[in-house]
C-alpha cells in the first residue's frame, strides 16, 4: 500500500474512533519515515504517542504511524493485512494518550528530562542522572527524546572497553580514565541511530557519596569497533 493510500485508509479509520478517545489528541499524522527500534534489529516501530509541549494539564498528545515500518513488515509478512495492523497500531497509541492524561506526573518527569537533556546539548549544567526519567526502551537504556542512554553502574572506574549490543551485534569503544560520570558518545554505529548513543559510566551509588563531592559530567565522544 503506498504513503497516500495508507493516509486515507488512517484518516478512515480516525473518524471511526468514539469522540472521547480523541480528546487531547493535537494531531493523529502518518509519517513516511522507516523506524527501527533502538535494540532489537528485527522489531520495527509502527507507530507512537508523543507528547506535545503546551501549558495544558495534562497536555495533549501527537499519534504518528509510520507508513515505511509497516511496508518492511509487509516485504518480511505474507499474511500481514494492513487494514488490521493500522487499526491495532492506531488504538494501540490511543490507549497510550489515555494512560498518560490518567497520569500527568509522569509526563511531567519527561518533561524535566527533556530539558535537562537539551541543557546537556546547549553545554550548560545539567543533573546527570535525568536520563532516567525518560522512557526506559529496555534493560538500562532510555531514550529522551531521540537520543540513547546506555546505563552503567561501575565499582571505581570505567570497564575497557565499554561493550554495547546493537541491532544484534556488538559493539565496542574505548572510554579514556577520568573521573565519573562520563557521558561517552558513540560514533560509528551500524545503522546509525536517529539522535545520539551515549553510554552513561556512573559509580554506584553507595552512603559514602552524601559526603563525597559529586563532579559534574565528563563528555566525550568514541569511534567504536565491531566487537
Amino acid at each position: 500500500m503506498d504513503l497516500r493510500d495508507f493516509r486515507a485508509l488512517v484518516d478512515r479509520m480516525v473518524a471511526a474512533v468514539p469522540p472521547k478517545y480523541l480528546d487531547g489528541v493535537f494531531a493523529i499524522e502518518v509519517s513516511p519515515k522507516t523506524v527501527r527500534h533502538p535494540v532489537y534489529p528485527s522489531v520495527f516501530t509502527l507507530g507512537e504517542c508523543i507528547p506535545v509541549e503546551a501549558a495544558e494539564d495534562p497536555p495533549p498528545s501527537r499519534v504518528v504511524l509510520y507508513h515505511g515500518s509497516f511496508q518492511e513488515l509487509a516485504r518480511e509478512r505474507r499474511d500481514f493485512e494492513w487494514r488490521a495492523e493500522a487499526w491495532e497500531t492506531l488504538t494501540h497509541e490511543l490507549r497510550h494518550h489515555l494512560e498518560w492524561r490518567a497520569r500527568s506526573g509522569d509526563l511531567e518527569a519527561y518533561d524535566w528530562a527533556a530539558e535537562q537533556n537539551f541543557r546537556r546539548q546547549e553545554g550548560q549544567s545539567y543533573d546527570p542522572l535525568f536520563y532516567l526519567s525518560g522512557e526506559r526502551v529496555a534493560e538500562g537504556i532510555y531514550c529522551v527524546d531521540d537520543d540513547l542512554f546506555f546505563d552503567r553502574e561501575v565499582k571505581r572506574s570505567a570497564p575497557e572497553p565499554v561493550e554495547i549490543a546493537w541491532h544484534g551485534r556488538t559493539f565496542r569503544a574505548e572510554p579514556p580514565p577520568g573521573p565519573l560520570p562520563l557521558y561517552l558518545a558513540l560514533d560509528g554505529l551500524d545503522p546509525a541511530p536517529v539522535g545520539e548513543a551515549i553510554v552513561v559510566l556512573r559509580r554506584k551509588a553507595g552512603v559514602l557519596d552524601l559526603f563525597r563531592r559529586v563532579h559534574p559530567p565528563t563528555a566525550i565522544r568514541a569511534r567504536v569497533r565491531r566487537g
